[in-house]
């Protein structure tokens, strides 16, 4: 998955824009990209039908297992806006010159369990090196690797000494649940569910808290479907900000939402009780501001995931676009 990415998107971004542009140069349809397993508010306009009443067009959404197949997905013209890609695969893609902008806040999720480690290894914290010369189960170039990366850091361990296999969180949770794999990380309540099963988180939330461990999802758009339809992404946020304002007032359809999310309404309720929707006005003055949330972190991710085929942007305020915010 990784080789493909990389050679796809290094190779490719500039020929992929011509058939970008031609796809979204018409706009009679918008195409998103989201995740199941992943319960945010808007998915109530998703099912209602509002995001097409607002943008007047029919409104296609796509799941996703992956942020990196979202990239995939929006290099090939399949995809004009992605909802709550990861940071870290956005950072990926930009060191990658792919034409794509971060262009909001999805959802801020602190230092949630993402690493979990089986009961019967014996490891934890306190002997965290013994992973060194295991296998683990992780989605490459995603928030969950980030997670796995900052979390080893924390406690010492090398990275580089750790069979990592490269599974989206579903396969993860089976490969840990089988034995195949010392420790899983993931994403999503139902595949962190089945992780727990037979294990426990590597870190607290506190101790993640503690190691600088936090982590959001943006909004991210093709460069051509922003030119070209501006007042289509400005409409997509819009809906998604007031359906994050009437789900804090009133949580009575959240039902709607865990059926979207392909969840029970138990898991939906204690998923979103540690998620954060900013508003308007808090992305743009603490995410997006000066000195803000969105660039230092983009720009540390972006540094931490850099490659000689893919190396860090000089400037990553250069590939985030504010203005339908504003």
């Amino acid at each position: 998955m990784q080789s493909k990415i990389r050679s796809m998107l290094v190779g490719s971004a500039l020929a992929f824009g011509g058939s970008i542009s031609a796809s979204s140069h018409a706009a009679d349809e918008v195409n998103v990209a989201f995740f199941l397993e992943w319960a945010t508010p808007n998915q109530i306009a998703k099912v209602e039908k509002t995001f097409d009443d607002a943008l007047g067009v029919p409104v296609k959404w796509t799941n996703f297992g992956s942020g990196t197949a979202m990239t995939e997905a929006m290099l090939a013209g399949d995809i004009d806006i992605a909802y709550s890609q990861g940071l870290t695969p956005f950072a990926n893609a930009v060191n990658a010159n792919a034409p794509i902008k971060m262009v909001a806040i999805a959802v801020a999720y602190g230092a949630a369990d993402d690493c979990i480690v089986r009961d019967d290894a014996g490891i934890d914290k306190e002997n965290a090196s013994e992973l060194e010369g295991q296998s683990v189960a992780v989605a490459l170039n995603t928030m969950a690797d980030f997670g796995f990366r900052m979390t080893m850091n924390s406690l010492g361990v090398d990275v580089d000494q750790i069979t990592i296999v490269d599974q989206e969180p579903p396969d993860a949770a089976v490969s840990l649940t089988d034995g195949a794999v010392k420790m899983a990380c993931g994403y999503g309540a139902d595949s962190l569910s089945k992780m727990k099963e037979v294990g426990k988180p590597m870190l607290t939330p506190e101790e993640k808290t503690a190691a600088g461990i936090t982590s959001f999802d943006i909004i991210s758009v093709t460069e051509s479907f922003m030119r070209e339809n501006p007042a289509y992404v400005r409409a997509f946020i819009e809906v998604t900000e007031e359906a994050n304002k009437q789900f804090a007032a009133d949580q009575a359809k959240i039902s709607v939402i865990a059926a979207d999310a392909g969840m029970s309404v138990e898991k939906t309720v204690e998923q979103m009780e540690g998620f954060v929707f900013p508003t308007v006005e808090e992305q743009l003055s603490e995410y997006f501001n000066e000195g803000g949330l969105a660039l230092s972190m983009l720009s540390f991710m972006g540094k931490m995931f850099a490659t000689s085929d893919t190396p860090a942007l000089d400037d990553y305020s250069v590939t985030i676009d504010t203005q339908f915010l504003e």
